[in-house]
């Protein structure tokens, strides 16, 4: 398992590069974006760790190149701006997750095994969190068994959730990259939000879709450790 990391600060790329041999993975260092790019295109990797402020081409750049590209290689992104309009614009960009610098290692490497837990498991054509099921081949849906009928547009945008479980998805995502459709208004999503917890989460105790106030949507199954309480 190999991972690129994009980062032109020698101390943190030399730190990050260092914990992540020591837990086993493979790394490629890259100090600029135009350098980081081309690394990623040409090389397959399990994930990217990428900052945001990068000479040459700045990490949103990269990332937008990237997924333009369907590179859907997971993306951590970099930064030590920590205000909720640069998390949405980094999450509008492509990235996966968003890590403000400072950061303690742990907390990336564990992100960084979450996003390859969530990788694995969601390459393939069915979907379970909790108790929903997703068949993306057949465009089925159950929940606890029970089977629950959605428009296409509230699939798709059920999918996407559940395809980056735990991930926030912003409104401006969901719009371009989920419905193709950036010519409709914020509220159109929130009305769709609305309609889908009706039908997955109003008659069942444990809520799955969650706001993230200021940012968008996710979905996430209930932590074990923590009972059903969200």
């Amino acid at each position: 398992m190999k991972i690129l990391v994009i980062e032109d600060d020698p101390l943190i790329s030399e730190v990050v590069a260092t914990g992540l041999r020591q837990s086993h993975y493979k790394v490629d260092v890259a100090a600029d974006g135009v350098s980081g790019l081309g690394m990623a295109m040409a090389h397959p990797y399990t994930a990217i760790v990428l900052d945001l402020m990068l000479p040459k081409m700045d990490g949103l750049s990269v990332c937008r190149r990237l997924r333009e590209a369907k590179y859907d290689t997971p993306i951590i992104m970099l930064t030590a701006r920590d205000a909720v309009t640069d998390r949405v614009t980094g999450l509008d960009a492509g990235a996966d997750d968003y890590l403000p610098k400072p950061f303690d290692f742990r907390e990336l490497l564990a992100r960084i095994r979450a996003l390859q837990r969530r990788d694995s498991v969601h390459k393939t054509p069915v979907i379970k969190i909790h108790d929903v099921v997703l068949d993306t081949s057949s465009r089925r849906v159950t929940r606890a068994g029970k089977e629950i009928s959605l428009t296409p547009r509230e699939f798709s945008l059920l999918e996407a959730l559940a395809a980056h479980e735990g991930q926030v998805l912003s409104r401006e995502v969901i719009q371009e990259r989920v419905w193709l459709d950036d010519s409709s208004y914020s509220n159109t999503v929130d009305a769709h939000i609305k309609s889908l917890r009706k039908k997955i989460d109003a008659e069942n105790e444990v809520k799955l879709i969650q706001t993230v106030f200021g940012v968008g949507y996710t979905m996430r199954a209930p932590d074990p450790l923590v009972g059903t309480e969200l």
